[in-house]
């Protein structure tokens, strides 16, 4: 070991040919894991830039923080050899962090010191404390990875949660360079658990995933061939959340090609989305940008982050995946008609479906291909069938295509009550089979062996898609619904957020794009349908955000409009509309709805 690298890891930088076997199959070498593709970049583009933050929290212009391969790689020593002191081998260390390089540094520390990291938020994001204490209680940390600025919060956090030790905490910014010296190197198996990631908690309460080294490696390695990214002047921009599945991969892409991603803060996004629009330009003019954003961030983006120049912006070399579910072509459309004359390719959206269980990707769009739209007769949906009719019928709810399977994954629709595999153009649960799968959920084995453990009862030999999956081998239940159609995937929603009055299945993103286009005064991708108990029938329920500047407005005649659109539409009464302040309604930390978590504010009675 010279400069802190191993050298029996391999020569040069990762080439994606040797991770595949004769029929083109992802098949990880044992020694790849983050920490040796980062040595490896260490090894041979050491002084390139690996990440760069972009700090918004002075003011107007941005201060440009930068970290190369060679830094990153004593930062993890160093930070490591700290973990070493407080946490054993296979222990859990929590990273909570402000968005920037510390979090990053912190993160691969943690991996390389052979932890397994918890990547979670400050105490200072807003209206998520109870989901931290969640996460925090279930994942029991030996250790905190924080900075000093955040310290005081930490730790009068972990004075308010029950944990049966106080973890350790350490300000990774106060860690000395010098420490690296006492580093003790750790060998880490490519199936060790690489960290936890908690589920945003959109159904539920957050679990932690136990993601091992070969799934994150196996799903990189599955966006990369999928999004075409193999171009090493490839590179990222992003203001997802670390926590977040998506905003972790946005960090993974870097250490398999030795490229960069150019980060910013959520709050700095959301306070002026034009900061992303002029990065990914930046990108943009010098290479390939790839970013992703789930459907309110495109949405938000058109509405207030629109340059005033178009010679200053340039889109043409921008990758968008979005990755919401369901896809709204809403989203799709108000952007490209805002960004188009920036030069965005009509190309560049790849709609994409992903979940934390199978550390995030799953299925997307060709390269080069454009965005895929059918419209569906509403009422035959609700009874699982996904039958084609004209855009302009009166019943079409369009959906997007979400593309093609990750290569080495598999991928059915299945029929939860008999388990069966259910024919193309029928709707079911979508079920998972890959390297790239989680092992379970961190301390709950019934709940693993359920989620985790889907056993096929029976595959349609004919036109099916079980092909080249081990039929005999577990499968994960993804809890969301889809239906392929002409080989494509396309995902309609959650079983648990479906909305079933009279033995009839809705699906709540339709209602609520229904109540939306219904009345001005509400915010589109702000509101919340739900059902809650009712004799003789459950009782659908509306909860509304205020529009910006209604705050005034008397919402009698939009809670008539919202009742009236529904029932004519959908065929549905709606038992009661509410509208609230803008910020009412629960959010994943992800931004996603938390229709559930909605209903049971809403039964709790806390709109009033």
């Amino acid at each position: 070991m010279r400069d802190g690298v191993d050298h029996d890891i391999g020569e040069g930088l990762l080439q994606i040919e040797d991770c595949l076997d004769a029929d083109g199959g992802i098949a990880l070498p044992p020694d790849v894991t983050l920490i040796s593709l980062i040595q490896r970049n260490i090894a041979n583009v050491a002084d390139a830039v690996a990440y760069r933050f972009l700090d918004y929290a002075g003011g107007a212009g941005p201060v440009v923080d930068e970290i190369t391969w060679r830094a990153l790689g004593v930062r993890m020593r160093a930070v490591g050899h700290h973990v070493q002191c407080v946490a054993a081998r296979g222990e859990r260390v929590a990273v909570m962090a402000p968005q920037g390089l510390d979090y990053i540094a912190g993160f691969f520390a943690a991996l390389n010191a052979g932890t397994i990291a918890v990547p979670l938020f400050a105490p200072e994001l807003p209206g998520h404390a109870e989901r931290l204490d969640t996460a925090l209680r279930d994942a029991r940390p030996t250790a905190v990875l924080t900075t000093s600025r955040a310290r005081e919060a930490i730790e009068s956090f972990l004075d308010s949660t029950v944990l049966p030790e106080r973890p350790a905490v350490i300000a990774i910014d106060e860690v000395p360079d010098a420490a690296a010296d006492d580093f003790r190197p750790t060998l880490i198996g490519v199936d060790d658990v690489s960290h936890l990631q908690y589920t945003g908690g959109a159904t539920r309460a957050p679990v932690g995933v136990e993601i091992t080294h070969r799934a994150v490696g196996t799903n990189l390695l599955q966006m990369i061939l999928s999004i075409d990214l193999l171009d090493r002047n490839t590179h990222g921009v992003s203001w997802l959340p670390l926590y977040h599945d998506m905003g972790l991969s946005m960090i993974g892409f870097p250490a398999v090609y030795g490229g960069h991603s150019t980060l910013m803060a959520p709050t700095a996004f959301i306070r002026r989305p034009l900061r992303w629009i002029e990065a990914l330009s930046a990108g943009s003019r010098i290479g390939r940008v790839v970013t992703a954003a789930p459907n309110f961030a495109y949405e938000w983006t058109a509405q207030r982050g629109v340059p005033g120049d178009a010679g200053d912006v340039d889109l043409s070399n921008v990758v968008m995946i979005i990755g919401s579910e369901p896809v709204s072509i809403s989203a799709i459309d108000t952007f490209r008609r805002a960004f188009t004359p920036f030069g965005l390719s009509p190309s560049a959206f790849k709609p994409s479906y992903g979940l934390a269980e199978a550390t995030l990707f799953v299925s997307t769009i060709d390269p080069g291909t454009e965005v895929n739209v059918v419209h569906l007769d509403r009422g035959c949906l609700s009874e699982g069938r996904a039958v084609p009719v004209a855009a302009g019928d009166p019943a079409a709810l369009p959906v997007v295509s979400c593309g093609h399977i990750a290569r080495s994954l598999s991928c059915v629709i299945v029929d939860p009550p008999s388990r069966s595999e259910q024919p193309d153009g029928f709707v079911g649960e979508i079920w998972l089979q890959g390297d790239n799968v989680g092992r379970g959920y961190w301390g709950r084995a019934e709940e693993s062996a359920h989620t985790f453990g889907g056993r096929l009862a029976a595959t349609n030999e004919a036109g099916g898609h079980a092909s080249g999956a081990t039929l005999d081998r577990a499968w994960l239940r993804s809890g969301d619904l889809g239906f392929y159609l002409e080989g494509e995937l396309y995902v309609v929603g959650r079983l648990a957020d479906l909305v079933v009055v009279s033995g009839r299945s809705h699906y709540p993103h339709d209602i609520e794009a229904t109540a939306a286009s219904a009345s001005p005064l509400v915010r589109r991708g702000y509101i919340a349908a739900f059902t809650v108990p009712g004799e003789p029938l459950e009782r659908l329920v509306i909860v509304a955000e205020r529009a910006t500047g209604t705050a005034r407005a008397d919402p009698a005649a939009a809670v008539a409009e919202i009742r009236t659109a529904v029932e004519d539409r959908h065929g549905l009464p709606v038992a009661d509309v509410r509208v609230v302040p803008a910020g009412s309604i629960p959010r994943t930390t992800s931004g996603k709805l938390a229709r559930l978590a909605c209903r049971d504010a809403y039964v709790a009675g806390a709109f009033g």
